[in-house]
């Protein structure tokens, strides 16, 4: 079982870093697509919203899906699909085959993000130690590989066909032959009948803290993403050149904190480790909105990376603990307020910008990250279920893996 369990972990770690790649491969280029079909500044929002909703959709779908099959077999078959939307996205010549594609990227996204995250939560029970965050690391190592080869391809001014045709060709036979290595977790749904009672009335009570968590984040880690080149050039007055760094070290900070954390929970547990990353990404946040300059910006973009970059993994981590007969439901509802919060924070902080200043719209997701805080205690090991402050055992922690609400 030991072997079974350490293929099953390597090869999510390469679905995690396949999609890293693809989804950077993706918005590193929205440039160059959009000059490839004609898209206007206006149009742009509707196709770039389009596919985190779409995503939703997809990941609402795989609670569904996951009633009737295992997880691994959705993430088997929408990883494919993935990487030949990218594919389609670079082939295409008519904005209504750009459309069609980034549909069947967006929904197979949210059908991949949520089964690879339930797959990492069952392996986590059935390790009995936390090594989420060992798989989040791989997806943030494919985002620095992803972005790494848009910057070739626009570097060399290549077709975005050809730039993501090689990528294709070795990610997705490597993603099919890692998948016959997939893990589900046991015990399909075998909860005894306390444990079933106690989580049914009071699911979304119980999940909203963590919905919210996973919102703030995604808005936080959005406005890094979209925000911080124009912030340090237009506001603090860099060159266009030093202006891309930020976002470069962000995500190997995001990758480093990510490959130690798991390290850092099992010392310390998931609720400090939430607990000092909210206070680190809010300094990090207050950092860049009083930043004299360029560098102390980076700075702060640095400290955001460091501090943002727990809190997704252990928020699935702990929907997984909150509902051990139930985590695949879990996570799959959970996912979708990963695309909430990137749907919103972009939007947010460029209105608030216009409207008022970028330093002060840099203080939204500051405040927005400290009342993680408030719900740090979400994330224990054996969460006050019943609201009095007392702990009580459950039946049904270990190794279960129901797949409905």
């Amino acid at each position: 079982m030991t072997d079974v369990l350490r293929r099953g972990r390597a090869s999510l770690a390469l679905s995690f870093f396949a999609q890293g790649v693809a989804f950077a491969l993706l918005v590193t280029r929205i440039p160059a697509i959009q000059d490839r079909y004609g898209v206007s500044d206006a149009l742009l929002p509707a196709f770039l919203a389009a596919v985190p909703i779409l995503a939703g959709v997809g990941s609402v779908a795989t609670e569904r899906l996951v009633k009737r099959i295992p997880p691994s077999r959705v993430l088997r078959w929408s990883q494919p699909v993935v990487l030949l939307a990218l594919l389609g996205v670079g082939a295409g010549e008519r904005m209504v085959e750009l459309g069609v594609a980034l549909a069947a990227f967006g929904l197979a996204v949210g059908a991949l993000d949520a089964s690879m995250n339930m797959l990492g939560v069952s392996l986590q029970r059935s390790y009995g130690r936390s090594i989420m965050l060992s798989f989040h690391a791989a997806y943030s190592l494919g985002g620095i590989v992803g972005a790494s080869l848009a910057w070739v391809g626009a570097h060399w001014d290549l077709a975005l066909f050809v730039s993501y045709l090689p990528v294709v060709v070795v990610l997705l036979p490597a993603a099919l032959v890692g998948s016959r290595w997939y893990v589900d977790g046991g015990g399909g749904d075998e909860v005894e009948p306390e444990a079933a009672g106690e989580r049914g009335p009071v699911v979304l009570k119980l999940l909203l803290p963590l919905c919210l968590v996973m919102t703030f984040a995604y808005i936080g880690d959005s406005t890094v993403s979209n925000w911080s080149a124009k912030y340090l050039q237009d506001v603090l007055g860099s060159s266009e050149q030093l202006a891309t760094v930020p976002y470069n070290v962000y995500m190997v900070t995001t990758l480093v904190g990510r490959a130690i954390g798991d390290f850092g929970v099992r010392r310390f547990g998931a609720v400090v480790v939430v607990r000092v990353g909210a206070l680190v990404a809010a300094a990090g946040f207050a950092v860049v909105a009083s930043a004299p300059g360029a560098w102390v910006g980076m700075l702060g973009f640095t400290l955001i990376g460091v501090g943002l970059c727990v809190l997704v993994p252990q928020t699935f981590a702990a929907a997984g603990r909150l509902f051990p007969g139930a985590s695949d439901a879990a996570v799959a509802r959970l996912n979708v307020f990963n695309y909430v919060g990137f749907l919103i924070g972009s939007p947010l902080v460029g209105a608030l910008g216009d409207a008022w200043s970028y330093r002060g719209a840099m203080l939204v997701p500051m405040v927005l990250v400290l009342v993680t805080l408030g719900y740090a205690r979400s994330f224990a090991a054996q969460p006050d279920r019943y609201g009095d402050g007392h702990e009580r055992p459950r039946t049904a922690d270990v190794g279960r893996g129901s797949n409905g609400l």
